[in-house]
């Protein structure tokens, strides 16, 4: 993927997750129970965490090739990671905890293939 799409990519999972955060605390906060909000205030902290890293990685890419591996990394534990704490806030299956783990896996390959691709290209 090209530097200017991981850019783009972070940049909308930005905007989501002002929206997801926004929505949890107008529209959920009376309606989850405090391990269910607790649930969501960290899928939104980490989505936005890994947003302004695909950005960051994106402007990386700019200036140096490879290292791609660390951009699907962030997008998938994102997604995994996030997207099952969202999920159980909502009333999925406790289950979904179980899943969990893989996305935050998943971003820590991410950070590991970032560092290793900024050493690689010096």
């Amino acid at each position: 993927m090209t530097s200017f799409k991981w850019i783009a990519f972070g940049a909308v999972l930005g905007a989501l997750t002002v929206v997801f955060g926004a929505f949890g605390a107008h529209a959920l906060k009376e309606r989850l129970s405090p391990e269910q909000l607790a649930w969501w205030e960290t899928a939104v902290q980490y989505q936005a965490y890994h947003s302004i890293a695909l950005v960051l990685f994106g402007l990386f890419r700019e200036r140096r090739a490879g290292g791609g591996l660390a951009g699907a990394c962030f997008v998938a534990g994102t997604v995994i990671f996030s997207g099952t704490l969202y999920a159980m806030a909502l009333g999925a299956p406790r289950w979904f905890g179980a899943i969990t783990p893989l996305g935050g896996t998943a971003l820590i390959v991410g950070w590991l293939a970032f560092a290793a691709a900024a050493v690689r290209s010096r």
